[in-house]
């Protein structure tokens, strides 16, 4: 089953990571994504083929301190290729295609190993959620993409068919713990106007200092930043 939204309310922009230690994160995302690693003011990007694909590392003070609520799915020729750069291995559900791994900073992402690694590392951007249902619907239409369920009900969620996604769809997991920090991943959107995600129930968390951008919320509390366009 499938939903289909128009038209959108924003379109992608980007993503972005905070870490502790760019020296150390740069290089393996980089390398992890195959990206181009750029020095930035407060940290690092990293760059592709298209201004979609751009991965911003930013440098916070926060250490990780809970399992991440938003995580990568990457595709790579082996689980022993990401040891090598720094990752480590946490898990692998024998019912699974994919190995969890946590980052050199701890921080988790999804594995999925091919014999032959697409061009594009990235494969989904994965979000747990008290109700996947509702909060894929809600990104469905204000990206104006499709949502669909996962093949075992109401588990889980995508989104996917939006303009300019440089990856295949966003997933939403129901989980039953609270969000209780911050996202150390969001993703970035570019949108004629904040007033029109505040009445499709997303909220205004801030706008730092001199910023172009607008720090904003969805109804589940998930962080992301709107720029105009």
């Amino acid at each position: 089953m499938a939903v289909t939204y128009l038209p959108a309310h924003a379109r992608f922009k980007d993503l972005c990571i905070d870490v502790n230690d760019v020296a150390r994160m740069g290089p393996f995302w980089a390398a992890v994504l195959g990206l181009e690693l750029v020095p930035a003011a407060h940290g690092a990007r990293l760059v592709g083929t298209t201004a979609e694909q751009t991965v911003w590392l930013n440098t916070v003070p926060e250490a990780r301190s809970v399992k991440q609520r938003v995580h990568l799915d990457v595709y790579t020729g082996s689980i022993a290729d990401l040891e090598v750069l720094g990752a480590r291995r946490l898990s692998q559900p024998a019912e699974f295609a994919w190995t969890v791994m946590a980052d050199p900073e701890g921080g988790e992402f999804c594995a999925f190993e091919r014999a032959r690694v697409p061009a594009r590392r990235l494969y989904e951007v994965s979000v747990d959620c008290a109700d996947a249902t509702a909060t894929a619907g809600w990104w469905a239409e204000v990206f104006g993409g499709s949502a669909g369920c996962g093949d075992d009900g109401d588990d889980y969620w995508y989104v996917e068919g939006v303009d300019g996604l440089p990856f295949e769809s966003l997933v939403f997991a129901s989980v039953p713990e609270p969000k209780l920090v911050k996202n150390r991943l969001h993703w970035d959107v570019t949108a004629w106007s904040v007033e029109e995600l505040e009445q499709a129930g997303a909220r205004v968390l801030g706008q730092p200092g001199e910023s172009s951008w607008t720090v904003m919320a969805d109804p589940e509390g998930n962080e992301f930043c709107v720029f105009a366009p």
